[in-house]
């Protein structure tokens, strides 16, 4: 079977009933630069962007910007920058299918070894979006001059890809662009413009160019909602290859559903006219309701559930809904826990249908999303997505959430591992190990190797740290998620499940 590339694409539908790119919508102009190649990038933005130049609107394509090279990068180059978006789900009760060949990138560029060539791009008068996904260790403020080769973290590289623009255009105010990070922290647009900012006074870049930087360039928050769960597995990726009627590296699945809201105003409307094909790309004043309940009741549920599914031996999100005892646990978490911490007004009614949307989404038997996915930097995303809730929680109802403790220990129960020889490290459960790929791992197995469960508790709580508060303060909190990390070292997370929910009974009746 043929690799995806240009000749395939243009021959429909004599290959393929993939719905395809003509050669005009492969030859339109480059108007976007793209941090990141990652599976939500090619499910959402790139592929909205695409479903809008086939409608001839917005009528650009997109540069992309890897970090690092191997990867998605060869993969791209060998399918001349093609990938196929299966969608799978439903809309309005009725079943989508729906494959789409996205021509919306017209380049992907490796950061380390083409970034004269990102710099030259920046210059480019076409130029006039920036898209990022970094996760959410991406937008984090390094000290370091610009002028490196590239710079090491993503503000560095997008502080020196303005700089070279405003240079380029004589500090022009039409020159400047919209700036839209989809990274899922609260606020984003407004972090990454302080820790821009911030880096552009350390370079000493004049007061001129920092005046350019704040007037001409608009930074969004915005918030992206859609599961893009992944390459799906061997089987499934072959089956779906032969409906294709060709092989695609780059293969990337997403359920129907997708939500991109954007703050911004007018101006900012008339620069993303993408919008204009997509309804649910939602550009106004005010998206804090939106964030609230997609970061809260999604993220937020997907946060605190992955260790425990794990840990009982579920594999995706799918086969967690169809556990009785998984899916209790999420459902109660969501919605008896979560939703009652947002610390943003939001009517209990709304909440609950989202909540209930979002848990029929879980239950999409078209997708694969592995917790194992939803598990990488589990730290900084129980940060940013379920800190907060705990917060307001405790201070409204002066009593610690439940759900949220049990989640909160089978977290710290996953984050149990070692580093390996290659400077890894791999967690085991049940004699199969699998893999930690967070940023705190290291911190995580040393406690684990010196502390006993209680001790590393309080260790972790009070790390103010890691939570930027310190939630060793929050009464009850450090006993209760005690108890449940002892009771999954001793009975594991199927019948500590059941204890939880006897226990729970008792309490009701």
């Amino acid at each position: 079977m043929a690799l995806l590339n240009k000749e395939i694409a243009l021959a429909q539908p004599a290959v393929t009933s993939a719905l395809c790119p003509t050669a005009g919508q492969l030859a339109l102009p480059e108007k976007v630069l793209q941090f990141g190649t990652g599976m939500l990038l090619r499910g959402l933005p790139d592929y909205l962007i695409d479903r809008a130049n086939r409608q001839g609107v917005f009528n650009g394509r997109i540069v992309v910007v890897k970090s690092t090279d191997g990867g998605d990068l060869t993969a791209f180059e060998r399918q001349d920058n093609l990938f196929t978006v299966a969608v799978r789900g439903f809309d309005d009760g009725q079943a989508v299918e729906e494959n789409v060949i996205c021509g919306s990138i017209s380049r992907v560029l490796s950061a380390k070894s083409q970034w004269v060539e990102i710099l030259k791009f920046a210059t480019s008068p076409e130029l006039q979006v920036v898209i990022s996904n970094t996760t959410e260790v991406g937008i984090q403020f390094v000290n370091e001059p610009i002028e490196l080769m590239p710079p090491q973290s993503f503000p560095g590289k997008l502080l020196a890809v303005l700089h070279a623009r405003y240079q380029a255009f004589g500090g022009a105010a039409e020159r400047g662009l919209v700036i839209v990070p989809t990274e899922l922290l609260p606020d984003n647009g407004d972090k990454l413009q302080r820790i821009v900012l911030e880096l552009a006074h350390r370079n000493n870049l004049g007061a001129e160019f920092l005046d350019w930087l704040e007037t001409a360039n608009t930074f969004c928050n915005s918030l992206v909602d859609r599961i893009v769960p992944g390459r799906p597995d061997a089987a499934t990726s072959a089956a779906m290859q032969a409906e294709l009627g060709y092989e695609d590296e780059l293969l990337t699945v997403a359920e129907a559903y997708y939500l991109w809201a954007i703050e911004g105003d007018e101006q900012v409307r008339k620069v993303l006219s993408f919008c204009q094909a997509n309804p649910n790309v939602i550009i106004r004043p005010d998206i804090n309701l939106f964030r609230e309940l997609k970061l809260r009741l999604l993220n937020g549920t997907h946060t605190l559930s992955f260790a425990l599914a794990h840990l009982a031996g579920i594999e995706t999100v799918r086969e967690a809904l169809e556990n009785t005892q998984l899916a209790r646990f999420i459902h109660n978490l969501m919605l008896a826990d979560l939703l009652p911490g947002i610390a943003y007004p939001v009517d209990d009614k709304v909440g609950q249908r989202f909540g209930m949307q979002v848990l029929d989404r879980f239950r999409n038997p078209y997708l694969e999303h592995r917790w194992l996915a939803i598990s990488m930097q589990a730290s900084a995303k129980m940060h940013m997505r379920t800190v907060p809730t705990l917060l307001h929680y405790v201070k409204t109802h002066h009593a610690v959430p439940c759900y949220y403790a049990l989640g909160f220990a089978a977290y710290l129960l996953f984050m149990r591992g070692t580093r390996q020889a290659d400077g890894s490290f791999r967690g085991e459960i049940n004699g199969a190990s699998y893999p930690i790929q967070d940023e705190r791992a290291a911190y995580f197995a040393d406690l684990w190797a010196h502390f006993t469960p209680a001790e590393l508790t309080q260790a972790v709580l009070h790390n103010s740290g890691l939570w930027g508060h310190d939630l060793l303060a929050l009464p009850g909190l450090a006993d209760q998620v005690t108890h449940y990390l002892n009771q999954l070292l001793d009975q594991g997370a199927a019948q500590t499940l059941a204890t939880f929910f006897k226990q729970e009974t008792v309490m009701v009746n």
